[in-house]
């Protein structure tokens, strides 16, 4: 069994190495997903293993097809949204803030739908997935912000849970047995089309102007580091296999085992808040 004593000493010798890979290379691809908001309260999706740690989310076609998905998701997701909207920025979302102002990053292209890395000050962020904080009707395109249409529905259904404490990087929450059916989703404000979190839904698919601004940022770097993900979604996976094709450097930091374990990259099992320790970013 190994000591407390060395595994400290591991840490840093793996924060010494990250740094240097920061400092070998001056125009960084960031790829980040769930594990970097875990210490702002967001819980992600994986285990150590890559492995669905409770129920899947909700599927795409579920939602835009059967309205007992959509009074079930927005039934939970009123319960859920409240400590997302409460959640700031963790000391991993300042650090590449700070690499961003300094002129090290091409784009942060981020898994999370949190919108933490905006506001821990980063603006070259390509939102991969979407925000939660915005609701698209999918009949006229009418945006609108979560926060009102959380009013809408706290308005519109008395009684229900508004908030709970255990959640879902999508804010989605279980509510154990609950009769959906009398819950009241509102309709889009503009023509009664159905309102969808402007988030990509498991099953869904990138919209292509989003896709193209990521792959114009890898093309534009000269290295790339992923921060907090598993890289077990295919939508951020084929950013680091292509860079491995091309022969990018490529440098991981995440506690636990991720999709591209078996390519030519550079590992770190470290906490994503440690980003804040190296001397890279001084």
């Amino acid at each position: 069994m190994a000591k407390a004593g060395s595994t400290a000493v591991d840490d840093r010798a793996s924060l010494e190495a990250l740094s240097a890979f920061i400092g070998r290379h001056r125009r960084l691809f960031v790829l980040t997903g769930a594990g970097l908001s875990t210490l702002s309260g967001i819980p992600d999706y994986r285990d150590r293993h890559g492995d669905w740690k409770g129920a899947s989310p909700i599927q795409h076609q579920a939602f835009v097809t059967q309205l007992t998905k959509r009074k079930r998701y927005w039934a939970r997701s009123m319960a859920g949204w409240p400590p997302v909207a409460r959640a700031r920025p963790n000391a991993g979302h300042r650090a590449l803030a700070s690499l961003e102002n300094k002129g090290r990053i091409s784009r942060i292209v981020t898994q999370n739908v949190d919108g933490l890395h905006q506001a821990a000050g980063s603006s070259a962020v390509v939102d991969l997935h979407g925000r939660l904080d915005r609701v698209v009707c999918l009949a006229c395109g009418k945006r609108v912000s979560r926060s009102c249409i959380q009013d809408k529905l706290i308005t519109a259904n008395r009684g229900w849970l508004t908030e709970a404490d255990t959640l879902r990087p999508d804010g989605d929450i279980d509510l154990g047995e609950v009769d959906y059916e009398q819950f009241v989703v509102p309709d889009c404000p503009s023509c009664g089309g159905i309102l969808k979190p402007e988030v990509v839904f498991f099953g869904g698919t990138v919209a292509p102007h989003v896709t193209k601004c990521a792959w114009d940022a890898l093309d534009r770097a000269d290295a790339v580091l992923v921060v907090g993900s598993s890289l077990m979604v295919w939508s951020g996976f084929r950013f680091v296999r292509e860079a491995v094709r091309r022969g990018q450097p490529v440098a991981a930091v995440n506690r636990g085992r991720t999709r591209a374990d078996n390519l030519p990259i550079e590992k770190f099992d470290l906490d994503c808040a440690r980003l804040g320790e190296l001397s890279a970013l001084a």
